[in-house]
């Protein structure tokens, strides 16, 4: 688990990121501007920030300029945009951004770019860099959308029961099961959502989609299977 911190002036972005990453585990701070990063900085102590570039007040660049030549930059920096040019990137990895996520942003991508930040901040901690940090495309964002007689009950493990009606229209009747199914493996993978896609096969973005689909609730569906 993590302190990350996503700055956007996108509600939908920060709200999006904020969901995904929060799945994932990490405590996720958001910032609509500058003068809100510079706060949660300094409050939060971040482990790792996701930065947009193009922002009302102060851009991304400025900021991590700023960062950088006050002695605050000392968490990794993955910069985020959906107009920047090749010089930007370019600019930002010299400034000491760790990479550069194009949007729209593939959850696949940011999933990795996050977990690159992270392992990068640890070894910061320990030792100087030795290598020099790398620009990443970036990221397509998936669209993360929102009994009677005749009964089965399956038994689903964790001291829970699950029961299905069988004279259903069939698509309904797979809707349910696919749900509980889904909400069975969250909860006994504690909700680790790479876990699931393993177990179930499914790639990841594929597997958000679904689980939005059929209404499952991830935190629900973890404290109930408890």
């Amino acid at each position: 688990m993590a302190n990350i911190l996503v700055v956007d002036d996108e509600l939908g972005i920060r709200d999006l990121l904020w969901e995904i990453l929060n799945d994932e585990g990490h405590n996720v701070e958001v910032a609509e501007n500058a003068a809100q990063a510079r706060a949660a900085r300094l409050r939060d102590r971040p482990d790792l920030v996701l930065l947009d570039i193009w922002m009302p007040d102060t851009d991304g660049v400025t900021l991590l300029k700023e960062w950088s030549t006050t002695g605050a930059l000392t968490m990794p920096v993955i910069m985020m945009s959906g107009h920047a040019t090749i010089e930007t990137a370019v600019e930002a990895t010299k400034i000491g951004a760790l990479a550069f996520l194009e949007k729209p942003i593939t959850l696949q991508k940011l999933l990795k770019a996050v977990e690159q930040g992270l392992a990068r901040g640890v070894l910061r901690k320990t030792a100087p860099p030795l290598a020099e940090p790398s620009v990443l495309p970036l990221v397509d964002m998936a669209a993360m959308v929102g009994h009677s007689s005749g009964v089965v009950v399956i038994e689903a493990g964790l001291q829970s029961q699950q029961s299905f009606m069988l004279d259903k229209p069939l698509r309904e009747s797979r809707d349910e099961f696919e749900k509980a199914y889904f909400e069975y493996h969250l909860a006994k993978e504690n909700g680790s959502m790479t876990r699931v896609a393993e177990k179930t096969g499914l790639e990841r973005t594929h597997l958000y989609r679904k689980l939005k689909q059929l209404g499952v609730d991830l935190m629900r569906a973890k404290r109930n299977m408890a």
